[in-house]
């Protein structure tokens, strides 16, 4: 049985060009709807009437993209966005990405033809990729926002919701410096993260302010194992204080320095951001930038249902705040490590 996937493969474009070649003509560049029309002829492809009908609006369901089902920050917005959307008679399909960014725009089409709109959690696609394969596709992104006019002008624009990143960790560099610590480290997360971006460059802002010196320890992957790496940094660096671009990542520091022999806030300060439950699981309980992630899902179901039900709703930005825990202290008298 020849598959969707068999013709993007022969004609040379992705899934989710064919599903609007076929679905949605007038969407596609006239050539490239062409030979996608001929290359489907000639493997003798026939759409599937049933996702045909989906995609009219019909299947009260939402797709729901993620890169790290894995990742606890994830995991609380996908409940989130269910309990909210079946509250409201839709139901979700949820797809991992596995932070590959090719991946996403292969998900995005398989999402798109089976639901009414999608939800994109930190989509980890640059702006031109990400916006083409949304064309023709309803959606909301999540913790992440798009440059205007990146591919089409014309396009409407993805309204989004996001927490205020810079302002989160401001306030940790606020809390750090009235500590007295003056040498910070900086463990950012994925070079594509556009919110830990927004963090790194939030932290810069922060520092013109005080009387710190920020020190980029590197890019880590968002796992325990990138925190892990991290903390060896932080030692080599001799910085007293580090802010971890997710709790993740921190937890991993924690155990780091603890394996290394060096107490935590004693001898290192620790801050994380989100402020996932396991932070409040370990010895000493994470510092951490509390972000409303439940709150997040449910906002962006509402964004999603409100351009389903034709609004034209705007985007919004959720504020934070620093929860204080037993991970930072005042600044070390000797030097650590």
């Amino acid at each position: 049985m020849v598959t969707v996937h068999d013709v993007a493969r022969a004609a040379g474009v992705s899934i989710s060009t064919v599903s609007r070649a076929l679905a949605s003509p007038e969407r596609v560049a006239a050539e490239t709807r062409d030979r996608v029309t001929r290359v489907a002829a000639e493997l003798g492809y026939r759409p599937n009437q049933a996702a045909s009908g989906l995609r009219m609006g019909r299947t009260h369901a939402v797709g729901l993209l993620v890169p790290d089902l894995e990742n606890p920050y994830f995991a609380t917005v996908t409940k989130a966005v269910q309990a909210h959307a079946r509250a409201e008679g839709y139901e979700v399909f949820v797809a991992d990405s596995d932070e590959d960014p090719d991946v996403e725009a292969e998900l995005i089409g398989a999402l798109s033809a089976r639901t009414d709109g999608l939800l994109l959690a930190s989509p980890r696609s640059g702006d031109a990729e990400l916006r083409t394969a949304l064309v023709g596709v309803t959606a909301v992104l999540v913790s992440r926002e798009l440059v205007d006019g990146t591919v089409d002008t014309t396009a409407p624009e993805i309204p989004s919701v996001s927490v205020d990143d810079a302002d989160g960790v401001a306030q940790a560099l606020g809390h750090l410096s009235a500590l007295g610590h003056r040498k910070v480290g900086v463990a950012a997360g994925p070079a594509s993260s556009w919110s830990g971006g927004r963090r790194v460059a939030g932290l810069v802002a922060a520092a013109e302010h005080r009387e710190v010196e920020l020190v980029e320890l590197g890019t880590f992957q968002p796992y325990f194992a990138g925190g892990t790496q991290a903390a060896d940094y932080a030692l080599a660096s001799g910085v007293t204080a580090v802010v971890a671009f997710n709790d993740l990542m921190a937890l991993g520091i924690l155990d780091r320095l603890r394996h290394r022999g060096v107490d935590v806030p004693d001898e290192m300060s620790v801050v994380g951001f989100d402020d996932v439950q396991l932070a409040t699981l370990v010895s000493p309980a994470l510092t951490t930038v509390h972000a409303p992630l439940a709150r997040l899902g449910r906002r962006a179901v509402d964004l999603l249902l409100a351009r389903l039900r034709g609004g034209t709703p705007t985007s919004s930005q959720l504020p934070v705040e620093l929860t204080i825990r037993g991970s930072s202290g005042p600044v070390p008298a000797g030097p650590v490590g």
